[in-house]
């Protein structure tokens, strides 16, 4: 495995990281690999990937327009 050494963070931002740990009741270490993980995962490449897939199932399905839809709700 691969160690990473992040050095000049605020103290303010520790603090922070360390809180959102407790929550989690995680500590700072394993925090901190979950989020670089999801943030080492999460791409526009997979962003992209993920928005066909909804365009596919969505596809030849009949949609409302957005704007009909608030007007009716306006009139409520």
């Amino acid at each position: 495995m691969a160690q990473v050494l992040v050095r000049d963070l605020s103290q303010e931002t520790v603090d922070q990281l360390k809180a959102r740990a407790a929550h989690n009741g995680r500590s700072l270490e394993a925090e901190l690999r979950i989020i670089l993980e999801r943030a080492g995962r999460t791409d526009l490449y997979v962003a992209r990937e993920h928005a066909a897939r909804i365009r596919a199932a969505m596809a030849g399905r009949e949609h409302t327009e957005s704007a009909d839809l608030l007007a009716e709700d306006r009139t409520r």
